[in-house]
């Protein structure tokens, strides 16, 4: 027994040892088992899908209506534009022209839209994976957003069923519809479907309506370059359309013809070959200017409006007689072979008036929103604004003499000089030196985010030329900076629709009214305006002059390339600009002449059933008169290069990198007394909780507060600030020295 129950125990034991340790070598490593788990469930997951995807594309495929029904069906929606009070301005829906069948259509024309839009159009179902999983990649690898990747299919299904909305649902539902159009109709029937019924810009949905638009005959007869005209619109309508900039159109047909000789539609030899320069525009008829504020104002609309394709009612804030007006003004002042632009603005920002140019039949460019134009003296507004934020009074004395920041010498119309006047006078006959020495002195970084502060969007550069209006900017912006001051110093927004409806009176949408913010203290709005209306009165501006209170600032650039006139009265805030798209030379143009009769041309009419207001600073004219400056500066501020005296390169804000900013420490351009140094120049002293400095002497005598608060006008009850709005915070006033000039 025991010899027996040795080995078998031995066994036993030697068997159950080895069992743990066999089990776990059979065990894969947990990698192994992660990724086993991870395919198995992303293969079931992806099995789901498809089967989902497959249910979907078929019950979407039996509601698909049939052949002759999506044929007969309509794109784009009908909008009827109204003025303020009411009349139709414009009715704006989709024009159709006849419905051409596959064979029908040239071939040119459907090699051309492939080309462009769905190159691999006749090989993926109704998705281009390939150039899905593209997009990703670019995506991932450089850190870009993917780019559209829809397919003639898809846009299909987009203008038939659906919006524009950018979502990740209305994709997917994209997806759906192109894959269950592909099972349903042939490659050729959508084809079809797809020329006949995409929107190839100006209302005009269809090839067919497409070719009648913009040359003037059927799609049938279109030749080599229009089929690659019109294919080249699908991208950008407003951008490529041949009436709005025919150069462009032309230029978008190159680039497809280019991508046609590529896939081997055509050879590199007929692409070369063909001459669009024989290409005839049709002209447009009907159109006046009311066009460039719905082309500006309609767009809105996919911001305002949730998903909707019933026809609507688009009340808008334009009244008749001022854009009649407006267009008349610039009419019959703009210089022969040059361009204006208008735009008037109530005080609440609602537009009342624009005007985009000339013409619009010729040109639908809106110059109002859309040009970039240096402002010249205009600019001015801000840099005084920031003077006047900094400490400066109308009344303070600035010396009018030669000044170098920088390497720069600004110069005066006729290089004259005035010698000691106060800033008032400098403003009014838009002193050129005196600007430099004040943006010089304030900070250009300050003048530049005062321009900012105002609504001005586009770029803005620092070098010392700023003061000058340098920097591009758009009519609309400057016209709402404007605005700004007459309202105050607070906010204005431009906007130009005031309620949707549908046809049936339902409310879509209605602008709601939102105060302002407050940009500058109101003793800056009060004394700028102050300048402002010296300079109509007495200035470069006295062509504005309407018969009634005016305030505004004239502007002319170098080599009489642009004329400026911006201004306000009665509530109304109205921006004029005259130049040459090229940018070149208009002979005698200037900001005190064509663009600021145009202005009073307009103003008249404008403010002519509205009571007069005074401003709320009194006028006063300087104690002697110049002659008005017509705004020059000398040289091209971008031929300048900015060192100092060692060759070093000078930063953006006038230092070099060993110095301190100018207006923060540098000796004769410091603060003055009552200011404090602040990034980029210097910003307004921080009165205490009591309203004084803290440690500072009396901040103001009495003659300056009777000044400041109107009591010296002999009118308590029109005060120069309004009542509630700073009237009670004393404001130190520095004794100016003026700044001198660097070497």
């Amino acid at each position: 027994m025991a010899k027996n129950s040795g080995p078998q125990g031995s066994r036993q034991s030697s068997g159950g040892g080895r069992s743990p340790r066999g089990a776990s070598a059979d065990r894969k490593p947990l990698w192994r088992r992660i990724m086993r788990g991870l395919l198995i469930w992303s293969g079931a997951l992806a099995l789901l899908g498809v089967i989902f995807l497959g249910t979907a594309v078929f019950f979407t495929m039996r509601e698909l209506p049939d052949y002759s029904a999506l044929k007969s069906s309509q794109n784009g929606q009908m909008i009827v534009v109204r003025a303020r009070d009411g009349r139709e301005l414009v009715s704006l829906g989709p024009s159709y022209g006849k419905w051409l069948p596959y064979d029908q259509i040239p071939a040119i024309m459907r090699d051309a839209i492939v080309s462009v839009e769905d190159r691999r159009f006749r090989e993926h179902p109704g998705i281009d994976v390939l150039g899905l999983g593209r997009a990703v990649y670019m995506s991932v690898t450089t850190d870009s957003r993917a780019k559209a990747t829809s397919t003639l299919t898809q846009q299909l299904a987009r203008n038939i069923f659906l919006t524009n909305t950018r979502s990740w649902t209305r994709k997917a539902r994209e997806m759906v519809l192109a894959l269950a159009l592909e099972r349903k109709f042939s490659k050729d029937q959508i084809l079809e479907l797809y020329l006949n019924k995409v929107y190839f810009g100006g209302g005009a949905y269809g090839i067919d309506a497409a070719s009648r638009k913009f040359f003037g005959h059927p799609a049938t007869e279109l030749s080599t370059a229009e089929s690659a005209i019109i294919a080249g619109l699908v991208k950008a309508p407003s951008n490529y359309s041949p009436t709005a900039d025919v150069e462009a159109a032309k230029g978008r047909g190159k680039v497809v013809l280019g991508l046609m000789a590529r896939e081997g539609v055509i050879s590199q030899a007929e692409a070369d070959s063909v001459d669009f320069s024989q290409v005839a525009v049709a002209k447009e008829k009907g159109q006046n200017s009311v066009r460039y504020f719905t082309d500006w104002a309609l767009p809105q609309l996919d911001m305002l409006l949730p998903e909707n394709n019933e026809p609507i009612e688009v009340w808008t804030t334009l009244d008749v007689g001022m854009q009649d007006a407006a267009t008349k003004a610039i009419d019959r002042n703009v210089p022969a072979g040059a361009q204006g632009a208008l735009v008037s603005l109530d005080r609440d920002g609602a537009v009342l008036a624009m005007v985009g140019g000339t013409d619009y039949v010729n040109s639908n460019y809106n110059r109002a929103t859309s040009a970039l134009r240096q402002p010249g003296s205009a600019w001015k507004l801000f840099v005084y604004l920031s003077a006047l934020e900094a400490g400066y009074t109308p009344d303070d004395r600035v010396v009018d003499e030669p000044v170098t920041i920088q390497g720069w010498s600004p110069q005066n119309d006729g290089r004259n000089f005035a010698g000691q006047i106060d800033v008032r006078t400098a403003f009014a006959y838009s002193k050129n030196t005196i600007a430099a020495q004040l943006g010089n002195e304030v900070g250009f970084g300050t003048v530049a985010s005062m321009a900012k502060r105002f609504g001005i969007t586009s770029e803005i550069n620092t070098k010392p030329a700023m003061v000058l209006g340098t920097s591009e900017v758009r009519v609309i912006d400057m016209t709402r900076a404007f605005a700004a001051v007459s309202a105050g110093g607070t906010s204005v927004e431009p906007y130009g629709i005031t309620k949707v409806t549908t046809t049936s009176g339902e409310l879509l949408y209605q602008h709601k009214s939102v105060q302002g913010q407050v940009l500058v203290p109101h003793y800056v709005a009060a004394g700028i305006t102050d300048l402002l209306q010296t300079a109509v009165a007495i200035g470069t501006g006295r062509a504005a002059q309407i018969g009634r209170p005016v305030a505004g600032k004239t502007g002319t650039t170098s080599s009489n390339k642009d004329g400026w006139f911006l201004g306000f009265s009665s509530g109304v805030t109205t921006g004029v600009w005259m130049g040459r798209d090229d940018a070149k030379r208009v002979a005698g143009l200037s900001g005190g002449h064509a663009p600021a009769r145009a202005f009073s041309d307009y103003m008249k009419v404008a403010v002519a059933k509205r009571p007069v207001e005074q401003f709320d600073t009194q006028l006063k004219l300087p104690e002697w008169q110049l002659e008005p400056d017509d705004e020059q500066m000398q040289g091209n501020p971008e031929d300048y290069y900015y060192t100092d005296e060692n060759g070093n390169l000078v930063r953006p804000d006038g230092s070099t990198p060993d110095q301190p900013p100018y207006g923060a420490g540098v000796p004769g351009q410091g603060p003055q007394q009552g200011a404090q140094p602040g990034a980029g120049g210097m910003v307004p002293p921080d009165y205490g909780p009591q309203g004084a400095a803290p440690g500072a002497p009396p901040a103001a005598g009495n003659d300056f507060l009777d000044r400041a608060t109107g009591r010296a006008s002999g009118r308590p009850e029109d005060p120069g600030l309004r009542p509630g709005q700073g009237t009670n915070v004393p404001r130190v006033v520095p004794t100016r020295v003026p700044p001198t000039p660097q070497p």
